[in-house]
């Protein structure tokens, strides 16, 4: 009412509004009140307002069955520290999803005595009134629904008490509005739903016959019962035989160097490092899968003065079982005997390795039937913990030669009927087979289709 009284001061439309309204208030003075004001987002003025002239003397205070809520300004850079290591309930529900910009109307009362209003110290935040683009409004506190009231005592000499009820008394919808509106935003949904089947499609991607496709979406966690800090993992994957993966996908990987943090009596380094696998088995013959792909890792540590030494050896075998899977893998490292061999390792760096990491396990490349390590000193070192998501997808393979012993299978389990009449009923099972084959067949996509015949995977083992 005193800032825009002046039309000097308008800047803005939304001032100059502002200046006609009060001038309009003056002119029949008709103020409704002397007491309750806002300041909303849109003020030119509320920006240069300091936090504590919001807050003013003191906020609603309820009882303990009551809600009662700290006030803040919206801010686009936090003021405060980014990580809430105790959240509480009420920052969970309002922080789980990405911030929306927000409008924000504060609505203030000036709680001085009679004869003394108009003075800023005296403003108090009442009720703070929030809203997003997506239609939500947030509203601290909360409507009194027939609970006590709020209590707001005023500083200063005299501490007034104040009772504060919000309630709603906005006018509610005829029940034919209601219905429209919810029909209109099942009609939303229902086409943001057919919007969105039509990005993904209906079919899913199925591999060639006679081929299992092996996705894995794993996690490096943590390592831990290492002798030196700053460590890191190489890790490289080996496909036995009948296995590939695509011509583009890198079978190998190193996590970034990670500095251990000691957790009860031993010191742990959290990676927290992804990574994606894909392999295809490939084999004409119905049976069990004889060899899981394996996954090979390597952990070192370098210091501060680029003494590198490696910490520990260990594997991992994808496992046959598709679903989520933690699995902990403990390491050992190659040991020399002697002293100089640990002063070397402790001064210099450096320490014995392995030429070939698939010695960790059987080598695939080793033909015999037994592999002997007699002679061969390790130490034990510490543990590599892995979370796995594994998914597992096949279809069904069915070629001439397989076909043709099933047949000879059913024709020799008829063999106690008539020839004549074991061949004609050999002949209806292998039709009604062959037209549900060509009825699949022509509900897949002609792409992949086309793929059957010539699987364009390429063997990296």
């Amino acid at each position: 009412m005193e800032l825009f009284q002046n039309e000097a001061v308008c800047q803005t439309p939304l001032d100059r509004q502002y200046h006609k309204e009060v001038k309009a208030l003056n002119r029949n003075k008709s103020r409704r009140n002397n007491r309750i004001f806002t300041y909303t987002d849109h003020d030119r003025y509320t920006n240069c307002l300091l936090f504590h002239q919001l807050v003013g003397c003191a906020a609603p205070v309820s009882a303990p069955s009551s809600r009662s809520g700290v006030f803040s300004r919206d801010c686009s850079i936090p003021k405060s520290k980014i990580v809430n290591w105790e959240p509480t309930e009420e920052f969970v529900k309002s922080s789980h999803v990405v911030n929306n910009a927000m409008q924000t109307m504060h609505i203030m009362a000036d709680l001085a005595p009679p004869g003394s209003l108009g003075q800023k110290e005296n403003e108090c935040l009442l009720v703070t009134i929030k809203t997003d683009g997506n239609g939500t409004v947030i509203l601290k506190p909360d409507f009194n629904k027939g609970k006590e009231p709020y209590r707001i005592v005023t500083e200063g000499e005299r501490r007034e008490v104040w009772r504060l009820t919000v309630e709603n008394v906005s006018t509610a919808m005829k029940p034919d509005d209601k219905e429209k509106e919810q029909n209109m935003y099942k009609d939303l949904y229902v086409r943001h739903k057919d919007y969105l089947n039509s990005l993904v499609g209906q079919d899913f991607e199925m591999p060639p016959g006679g081929i299992l496709r092996y996705l894995m979406n794993g996690e490096i966690i943590s390592a831990k019962g290492f002798e030196y800090d700053n460590l890191y993992i190489h890790f490289f994957m080996e496909l036995p035989n009948n296995w590939s993966s695509l011509p583009f996908q890198s079978l190998s990987g190193v996590t970034q160097t990670c500095r251990t943090k000691t957790s009860g009596k031993e010191n742990v380094a959290y990676f927290s490092f992804p990574f994606s696998f894909e392999t295809f088995y490939m084999s004409e013959k119905e049976k069990s899968i004889p060899q899981w792909p394996v996954l090979y890792f390597k952990v070192l540590s370098l210091d501060f003065w680029q003494r590198y030494r490696t910490e520990g050896y260990g594997y991992l075998l994808f496992p046959a079982i598709p679903g989520k899977h933690i699995i902990t893998c403990h390491t050992w490292r190659p040991l020399q005997i002697g002293t100089v061999s640990a002063l070397r390792r402790f001064f210099i760096g450096g320490s014995p390795e392995l030429e070939d990491n698939s010695y960790v396990r059987i080598p695939g490349t080793f033909k015999g039937e037994r592999l002997s390590r007699f002679g061969f000193y390790t130490e034990t070192t510490g543990s590599v913990t892995f979370n796995l998501h594994c998914m597992q997808q096949a279809r069904a393979f069915v070629d001439a030669s397989m076909l043709k012993k099933r047949r000879q299978k059913v024709f020799d389990q008829l063999g106690g009927f008539s020839q004549q009449g074991a061949v004609c009923t050999i002949l209806e099972a292998f039709q009604r087979a062959r037209t549900k084959m060509q009825e699949a067949r022509e509900s897949l996509p002609r792409d992949l289709i086309s793929t059957t015949s010539q699987p364009p995977f390429e063997s990296s083992a």
